[in-house]
């Protein structure tokens, strides 16, 4: 994201409330989809998939409560909120910049800062959850610590309640793995290009680090451990933990390339 002087000159600070102005932080988090898609294949309609699952599941709840893992600044949690306006959406994670623009940009979602996997981490979560959901957050966790934060969730979805993990999850041959990756960089003609990921991300923590009024909020996160493991593990792996876990029904109902939304029912 590109910002002129002047543009920054008609941005405003924090509002009264201490929150980022929602003009600000809508643009902010815009420019966040973008360069997200330079990494998510087919994110949008992988979000719709999302949405569409947890809605047919809570299709009968009057108040569905639904979190989101490893939320960002709430790009999944605010799609499923506008699919289930009924819901209360609650979305953790542990970037205090993220969140910041989450929160005034979307207020129909309810955004907390917790680390997922860290003892006691579901303490602050209402119970019992309808359905929990994740894009792109939970391959950062060790195959022993996903374990456990499965184990912790099959505890708090009801029965009848589901995950629903979004994700890049490799095959396990080889040459399966390939050619995923492969179709996945197929021309998309309904779509604008897309960007190089590498370029993507650096381009916008540059362009963050130009802006005087994100700051603070840069500082913060800056002192705070970053999380930069990548544990990709196949579909099947992750059926094989949830099942281990006491999920039931595990498997893939979507996938365009190694982008895969993988449901298990609790």
């Amino acid at each position: 994201m590109t910002r002129s002087r002047s543009d920054a000159a008609r941005s405003t600070g924090p509002t009264s409330n201490g929150r980022l102005d929602p003009e600000l932080a809508v643009g902010w988090v815009a420019s966040w989809d973008r360069q997200q898609e330079a990494y998510a294949v087919g994110r949008e309609e992988r979000f719709a998939v999302v949405a569409e699952v947890v809605a047919t599941v809570v299709a009968a709840r009057p108040a569905p409560v639904v979190v989101d893992l490893g939320c960002g600044p709430g790009s999944l949690a605010l799609r499923v909120a506008r699919r289930i306006p009924r819901a209360r959406v609650i979305g953790i994670d542990t970037d205090p910049l993220l969140l910041a623009l989450g929160r005034a940009a979307s207020p129909e979602v309810d955004l907390v800062e917790g680390v997922v996997a860290a003892p006691g981490w579901t303490g602050a979560l209402p119970r019992p959850l309808d359905a929990v959901v994740s894009s792109t957050a939970l391959h950062y966790l060790r195959p022993d610590d996903l374990l456990g934060v499965y184990t912790d969730l099959a505890a708090l979805v009801r029965p009848g309640g589901v995950l629903v993990n979004a994700d890049h999850l490799p095959a396990d041959d080889a040459v399966l793995e390939t050619l995923a990756r492969d179709v996945s960089r197929r021309p998309r003609y309904d779509a604008e290009p897309p960007l190089d990921a590498a370029t993507a991300w650096s381009s916008w923590w540059d362009a963050v680090a130009a802006e005087p009024l994100l700051q603070d909020l840069l500082d913060e996160r800056r002192r705070r451990p970053q999380v930069t493991d990548d544990h990709p593990l196949s579909a099947a792996t992750h059926s094989r933990l949830l099942r281990e876990s006491g999920f039931r029904h595990c498997g893939v109902v979507w996938q365009d390339g190694p982008s895969t939304v993988l449901v298990a029912v609790r």
